[in-house]
Order: structure tokens, then sequence, then C-alpha cells
């Protein structure tokens, strides 16, 4: 495609071609044929020089595919995954109201960093709730390598007004991060993601939808397309509960990144960013 574009903008096609297939192994040493005798028989038959559709595809001297059909049998193989966490309880996301203000992740839209503010929290029989008026809602973060407590913090600007959305795609360690407008959705989406062992989900009430992610907790074997079609699903969901953020997931995925500042949670609590250390949840 890179091809055919640079070859409609004008510019010479065996510049196009020595750009694309001769400079980057040149350059980075790569083992593959460059048609040299000696080489590896790696080569593309296309059609044609304008539209260059790919006919046949060669490997050492192998037809590995034709007419867009590869050739190669296809091996299973086990799929490598760690997660030993177990199913939460509603009480596990419960907060002990504390005796100072809240410290608040801020999402910023379209940003990795965050920022934070202090907040008095909203008290009900002796815990911290979220505020949805105040768009503040719980985050958690799950140890996925060991059953562990879930941590237990507040953020805004995710702008659920119900529902919760959870996955296992949060980098780097790769736990279960969710953000909740309600315990009760919040714990059923955490333990959606647990019963999979990895995934993405959107729970609101009895409606519970999931993309498994089996592959080490991080990728799935299925099919791209229709992948691509319920990741796109997922999406539009958590914007009909109140997202305003304009990719929720990718949001989500890096809030337990603690190198970024200025605010994150872990599975160990509380990141300051900027001071780059643990901090409580309430001021004392």
């Amino acid at each position: 495609d890179m091809v055919i574009r640079s070859k409609n903008a004008g510019y010479d096609l065996f510049n196009i071609l020595q750009a694309a297939c001769v400079n980057p192994v040149e350059h980075y040493g790569l083992d593959v044929g460059q048609l040299q005798e000696g080489d590896p028989a790696d080569f593309i038959i296309v059609d044609n020089l304008d539209e260059m559709n790919v006919m046949a595809t060669f490997v050492n001297g192998i037809k590995i595919s034709e007419m867009n059909r590869p050739l190669l049998s296809v091996q299973t193989v086990e799929k490598v995954n760690v997660f030993q966490a177990l199913k939460k309880s509603i009480e596990d996301f419960s907060v002990p109201a504390g005796d100072g203000q809240l410290r608040v992740i801020h999402v910023i839209d379209g940003q990795l960093i965050t920022k934070s503010s202090l907040e008095i929290p909203k008290i009900e029989n002796g815990f911290a709730v979220q505020n949805i008026e105040r768009d503040l809602l719980k985050i958690t973060v799950i140890n996925r390598y060991k059953n562990e407590k879930p941590a237990v913090a507040f953020i805004r600007n995710f702008g659920l007004k119900t529902g919760a959305i959870a996955s296992s795609v949060a980098h780097d360690s790769h736990n279960v991060v969710a953000v909740g407008a309600n315990d009760t959705d919040l714990c059923k989406a955490v333990n959606l993601v647990i019963k999979h062992k990895g995934g993405v989900c959107v729970v609101q009430g009895d409606d519970e939808r999931v993309i498994p992610l089996p592959v080490a907790g991080i990728m799935t074997d299925g099919d791209g397309y229709e992948v691509a079609r319920q990741y796109a699903q997922l999406d539009q969901l958590a914007k009909e509960m109140g997202s305003t953020l304009e990719a929720p997931f990718m949001t989500l995925s890096f809030m337990a990144l603690l190198v970024i500042p200025d605010l994150k949670l872990s599975d160990q609590g509380l990141f300051d960013g900027k001071l780059f250390e643990f901090t409580p949840l309430f001021t004392i």
C-alpha cells in the first residue's frame, strides 16, 4: 500500500522499491534475501507495476501464499497465561472513610499523564462512595499474578453515569484495572475479566459484554475483524453509559502506569509520579 501511494505521489518506482526492500535490510542487517547469488529466495510476484497486486509470496524458495491464500499449515500452540486472581466480593471494593480529604486521579482526555486533587468524599454508612454528580468514580487495580485484595481509589473525568468497564490490558504489569459508577457493576466487571483469565469488558446491570484475552491475558486468538467489531461495540457502550473520553479503554489501560505522573493506582495503592513514592488515599 505504501509503495502504491508513493508511486501515485510521483516518486520513481525503483527508488521506492529500494527504500522499501533494500535499505531496511542493509541498515538493520536483516537475515532476508535481496536476490543476490547465495541469498535466501525471498520475493513476491505481482501482476503489474501499476497496481502491484501480489500473486504469490516465496520465503527461502518456498511458496507460502498464492492469491492472498496462505499455503502454510497452521499449528496449534498452547496458550501462555499466568492468571491467579480469584473471584472478588462487593465488600472487597469498600473504602472505609478516612479523617482527611480524598486524593483523586484526574483523567486528561487523550493524555497519558493525569492531574490530582483533594476532594471532600461522599460518605455513606462510614464508607467513601462514588459521587456521580461530581464525577467521582471508583477505580480499582487487582494483582492478577496472585490472589490479593483489590487496591481502590477514586478517579474523575471518566464520566460514567452507570455501569463499569474493566480490562487486563494495564501497562506495564497488566493487572486487572476497572472503573465503576457503583460497586455492584464494578465487582461484576472485575470478576468477568477474572473468569476469562483476561479480557476487556463492559457491565451495566445484567448486561455483560466481554472480549476474552486468553493469550497472556492481553491478546486474543480470535479473528481480527470480529474482534475489531466487538471492541467498537464495547467502546460505544462505554460512551452510552456516560463516558466522554475519546478512547475509554485506552485511557483505562494507562491508569496503572506508575512512571507517568501525576497520580496513578497500582495493586499496592496510589502512587505519586512526581514524588515517585506511594501516597495514602486520604490526607493525614
